[in-house]
Formats: structure tokens, sequence, C-alpha cells
């Protein structure tokens, strides 16, 4: 027999040169530069640009080592792909040159002056130190470099945990560790994270919602503190460069260009931990802004294409921000489920929170679409089909969709009605114990045809006040964001319990303490996906801040000694997350219906006042009692006890009637929050039964959660 011959890939072999390297015409798919046989395939696309040329830098020259024009030949309909042999990934940087009309009025902003970076980029260096200054003379400040994919995952999967028994907990990857007080290896960090995951666990967590992680300039606001004249940072990371590239200044090894590796290593041991990821992706706008920002790469690629213009060329500002992405238009819908696939497949990530979604569904002149095309296709997609879709269901030019987004049967949303009345029923406002109901019960008024699941209940996020200012302060103070107070939300629904900001009076501190329970025990009882902003569970305050988005220091980093200071309010939130996981009934999908539909003899939801089965609807009224029957739980396909809540935002006591038990149980008290520690709360499971049967004497400002199960006899 004779050996078979091998042959050689003909598309291995460069055809030309173009400035002394050896080329061939490239691939259009996929997007963005890609190790090929012997070379990189770089694609780029641009309907209206006249001429390309690929810039090559070596890493961290100031200068293009070469500049290489995209022949005609290489352009196929709106696409320019070129391979280029020889090159060495780890020592490249690269760019675009875009040349055309510069012709405002028409859309187009070609300036072949600049070099653009690639929308496709997997790696950007220029920022790979967080806060360090960079050369501002650079001509390319944001440089699109090769990543090899490479990572060992490992048996990792997707953990696919219900939506319904999820606990998310929002957290600033930086924030989360970079106070002395974290005692990691690397503060501030993908790493720093990852060595808190045992704290996340004995939390009981099982979903960390991150904020931005793509890749962003902490370095663009030209704002002070007026104070200390210090610098003011883009904290938050809402002003996204690229898209594809995780954010090297949260990597310890960013300098080194690891930073893609050391945040799958994050995600594939919170997986181990059973914890699921979730990132706030914001595709309603981009860091190049109005028509004074800088131009990245969008602007100078197909300004047209990617942003919302009006007929004279001037940019739609549904964001806030100066510019809206044209969200709508297919090749946009494109890059944005290319997006959101690759994190899904590369990054293993488990869901997404769309930053001001309400814009992903506004046509090319900001009309709401009754179908819009991105929200379908991201409901549809094949490689999204199990991750969480999750809609801030507004923007900032006042279409407000909550209960009303597009949703295709796929898409939760933040909650905003609900976090609003929780915060005023607790602080004592008059006529909201029918909302609270509603709310509780997983807001069927908003998602009738949808599972309570959609719901994603909250009252504090990472914008707006935190647990501990919102029961502190009655107004904002954020004199230190260099605004003069004008920047953040003004309807906090707020109440400082008697006195603005920090109190030496141990009756003020008590209510405070009492008032952040209440309110985490409505969050962690009520029907739908329970949020948590990190920190809340140990009474982090920003000194009554409600718009942190700048302030890249303690008034934003998580201090761990509250640890200590506020083991009590920490305990107490720990136990109600444990209490949500061993509490089925508390987690149904569906929402209740107020009736028997599986012949326990009591209906799934019973709401009862003062008097057991008489609840009090009326405007002065400020108590509500609710109970679940455990026999519905999940439907009624698993066991659970009964479990009863009341909530008293009156300034006065209440003896409150309770409702009767099947033959043979009792109640028992899990948690009161107007009793002081160690009394107020007891282990999961440990529950000791009360001593007067029928009746319980619930204190002003307070809750309670009691279950009903069997005596315990011998």
């Amino acid at each position: 027999m004779t050996t078979p011959e091998v042959r050689e890939r003909v598309d291995a072999f460069p055809t030309r040169r173009i400035n002394g390297y050896r080329v061939r015409a490239g691939r259009p798919f996929p997007y963005g530069a890609h190790p090929v046989p012997g070379g990189i395939n770089f694609s780029v696309y641009s309907d209206r640009a006249t001429a390309m040329r690929l810039v090559l830098f070596e890493r961290g020259a100031r200068r293009p080592t070469a500049e290489l024009e995209f022949p005609p030949e290489f352009r196929t309909g709106s696409v320019y792909a070129m391979t280029v042999f020889g090159l060495d990934p780890e020592n490249l940087e690269y760019g675009f040159r875009a040349d055309g009309p510069f012709d405002p009025e028409a859309g187009d902003r070609f300036d072949a002056g600049k070099v653009l970076s690639d929308p496709y980029a997997r790696l950007v260096s220029g920022r790979d130190v967080w806060g360090r200054e960079p050369d501002w003379d650079d001509v390319y400040p944001y440089r699109a470099k090769v990543l090899d994919e490479d990572f060992d995952w490992g048996d990792d999967t997707p953990l696919g945990i219900p939506t319904e028994d999820l606990v998310v907990y929002e957290t600033h990857v930086r924030g989360f560790t970079r106070h002395p007080s974290s005692r990691v290896s690397a503060p501030g960090t993908y790493t720093g994270l990852r060595e808190k995951i045992p704290y996340l666990r004995d939390l009981g967590v099982n979903c960390v919602e991150l904020l931005p992680v793509f890749e962003f300039d902490e370095l663009d606001n030209p704002r002070t503190d007026p104070a200390t004249g210090g610098r003011l940072h883009n904290y938050w990371g809402y002003n996204t460069v690229s898209f594809f590239a995780p954010k090297a200044g949260y990597a310890a090894t960013g300098r080194f260009g690891m930073q893609a590796d050391e945040f799958k290593t994050l995600v594939r041991e919170l997986h181990r931990a059973g914890i699921e990821v979730v990132l706030d992706v914001v595709f309603n706008h981009t860091a190049e802004g109005n028509e004074h920002g800088p131009t990245i790469s969008f602007r100078g690629l197909d300004n047209a294409t990617y942003y919302m213009l009006t007929p004279r060329g001037e940019y739609y500002n549904f964001s806030g921000t100066g510019n809206t992405v044209n969200c709508n238009h297919p090749v946009v819908r494109d890059f944005v489920l290319s997006c959101l696939r690759y994190w899904v497949a590369e990054y293993h990530i488990d869901g997404f929170r769309f930053d001001l979604a309400a814009i992903l569904d506004r046509a090319p002149d900001g009309t709401p679409l009754p179908n819009p095309p991105l929200l379908e296709q991201l409901a549809h997609d094949p490689i999204l089909r199990h991750t969480k879709l999750i809609a801030e269901a507004w923007d900032a030019a006042g279409l407000y969709q909550v209960g009303a987004f597009p949703n295709y049967g796929r898409w939760s949303e933040w909650n905003g009605k609900y976090r609003d009345t929780v915060r005023r029923f607790v602080k004592g406002e008059p006529g909201l114990v029918g909302e609270l109901a509603t709310r509780m019960a997983g807001s069927p008024d908003l998602y009738r045809g949808r599972t309570a699941s959609a719901s994603v209940n909250f009252v504090t996020a990472h914008d707006g006040f935190t647990l501990n200012d919102l029961v502190t302060y009655n107004g904002k103070h954020n004199e230190a964001n260099g605004e003069d107070n004008r920047d953040g939300g003004d309807d906090n629904h707020s109440w400082n319990c008697g006195e603005e900001g920090p109190s030496a009076s141990a009756r003020v501190r008590d209510l405070r303490t009492r008032q952040m329970k209440n309110m985490l025990g409505v969050l962690l009882t009520s029907q739908g996906v329970p949020m948590i902003l990190a920190g809340d569970e140990v009474g982090r305050t920003q000194l009554g801040n409600n718009n942190g988005y700048c302030q890249d220091n303690e008034l934003s980093w998580f201090d761990w000694g509250l640890l200590g200071a506020n083991a009590e309010l920490l305990e107490f939130t720990r136990s109600l997350i444990a209490f949500r996981h061993a509490h089925p009934v508390l987690r149904t999908a569906d929402h209740p219906v107020g009736s028997d539909q599986v012949g326990s003899g009591y209906p799934d939801i019973s709401w009862h006042g003062v008097r057991a089965w008489h609840p009090d609807w009326s405007a002065h009224s400020r108590v509500l009692g609710l109970m679940r029957c455990g026999r519905h739980a999940k439907g009624g396909t698993v066991a659970d006890d009964h479990v009863y809540i009341a909530v008293n935002a009156h300034w006065e006591a209440h003896d409150l009637e309770l409702p009767g038990l099947p033959e043979g149980q009792a109640w028992h008290l899990f948690a009161d929050t107007s009793l002081a520690a160690p009394h107020g709360l007891a282990p999961v499971g440990g529950e000791s039964e009360l001593h007067h049967p029928g009746r319980y004497h619930l204190g002003p400002h307070a809750m309670v959660i009691l279950v009903g199960r069997d005596r315990r006899t011998g």
C-alpha cells in the first residue's frame, strides 16, 4: 500500500505582498481578528467607507509598524477581510483607518487620520492597570489585540438554576475587594473577588450580578471632588469602549494581557461553588458620546449604521449620555447577538441584565416598536436559549415599560414598582396595603400571563441609596460628585427615622436596624426573584450619596470591617436567605390564585389583618398579614410547611389573630424584627413553638415570620 499524500491547505499560503507583508484575501466571517494557519485573519465592516487600512503596532509602540491598505478585491459587500502572515499575536496590537466622507448632516464622520479600534476585539490594551495615567498623546489609546482562546474549563457546565430559585447579589468587581479590610491577595480584581467566594457561599446567594466588566475607561470623567480636588472616575463602567473584551484594569494580570483567563477562572470557580454569573451589559450607548466625544471605533467605521441620528445627523440621546445605539438596525442586531453569544460560549456566562433596556425596542427614529426584532432574536436564539435575560425596562427619555416590556416569554424585569412600594410601605405611608400584597405575590397585575419570576424584586441597587442610607437620610448628599448635588434621583422614598445622618441615639439606631430588617424580610419572602445590593447585609453606607458612579474610594467600597460591626444584620440576612432556600412555597413560579387547587383545605395564599382572614385594605391601614399553604409549593409538586408573614408599618404595636392550622400543627417563630438579638431569630428548622397559639403581639415598625408545622412530641 502507498501512504496517502497529505494535502496542505491552499488558504495557508499568501498570494501577494502589501507594504512588505505577505497577505491574501481573507474570510469575511467571523468579524475581528482570529488566528488561522500561518497568520491572522482580519475582518471589519463598513458600509460607507471608500477605503480601509489595517494598522499594525508592536505592543506598546507609539507609532505603527506598518499600514496595509485593503485592495478592492479584498472587499466582499461591505466587509473588508485580509489574512496577514508571519505576525506574532502576543506582540501585536492592531487597528483600522477608514476613509470616506466627513458629512455630519448625512450621518458620515469618517476621518482617515484616526486609528480605530476593532469593535470585535477580544482584548484591548491601553487601560491595563486601573487608574494609571496613560500617555494622553497616544495616537491610538484603546488598542485591539488578538486573544488565543485556549482556556481549560475542565468539566464546567451551566448550572441551570431555575430562575425562581435565584437569590441575586449585585456587586462591583473592584469595589467588592478594593477596601484594605478585604485582606485579599489582589484587591479590586477578579482574583480578589474569587477569594471571597466562601463568603458568598456562606451568605447563601446563588447568583452574582456584576456591574459592567466590558472594557471601559475609568478616567473618562472630567470632574474633581470639590472638597479635595481629587480626580473623580467613571467607577461604575457604564461607558463601554469594547464589548467583547473583559476589563483589563479589573485583572491582577491585566498588565500582562491575561485578563480573559483571570475572568474565566473567576466564572469557573463561582460555578464550582454553585453560583451563577449575570453580567450588567450596556448596549444603549457607547463611550463615544455625542459629536464632542472621542472617536474610538463605531463613529469612525460607520456612524450612520451604529447610532440613532436625527434627520440633520445629530445624535438622539435616549440614553442620557450623548448617543444612542441603533440597536434594531440589522447590522447592529447582529453585533449585539454575536457579542452575547460569545460571552455565553467562551466565558460561560449564565445571564445578562440590560441597562436602559427600553432603548432596545426603539426604531432608528426612536419610536417604540410593537415587535422589536432584536428582543425577539435574543429571546429565541439557540445559543442563548437557557440564558437569563433581565431588562431594566425604562430609559432616560421617559419610556417606562415595567410590566409591558416585550418579553416573548423569556425576559424578566427589574421591578421598579416593587422597590417603590416596599420603601413607601415600610416607612409608614398610608394606602399601600393592597399594593404591597400585590407586589409580594409576584406582581400579577404587571406580569399576568407570565410567571412570578418575571419580576426581579429589589429594594436597593447600585443606582440609589444603600439600605442603610435609606433609613438614615431624607435627602441625597451628592456634593462629592462635583455637580452641586444636582445629580442623582430625588424620589428616594427614604426616611431617616427622626434624625438626618449618623445618630448617637440608641432609639434611632435600633429603629433603623429594625427598618432594614423589615425591608430585607419583605424582599426575601416575596414571590419573584430577590436581588440584594452588596453590602446591604452589613449596613454599608455611602453617607447619603445616591449616585456613586464616580466615587472610586471608601464611599463605594465594601468595608469588610462591617462584618463584625454589624454582625446582627449579617446573621439576619444569612438566615433569611437560608429560610427562603428551605421553603419552596416562597419560590413558586406561578402566581397565586387565592383558592385551593390541590385539596389541602387552604388557599395557596390568604390575606389577613389584625383579625385572621380579614385583611384591612383601607387607606389608614398599615398592617398586612399573608399565609402561604405549603401543600401548594411549586404547584403542589413538593411538600412544605405553612408560612405566615405579617408586616406592621404602624408606629403602634398590634395584637394579631393568627389563622388556624390543620389538626396537630402549631405556629413556630422564625423571626420577629421587634425583638432584640438573639431572641428575634431562630435557626432554620429549629424554630420554637409559640407560647400563646392563635395570637401574636407584633411591635411597632416590625415584621414577624412564622412557620406552621407538626408539633414536636416527647
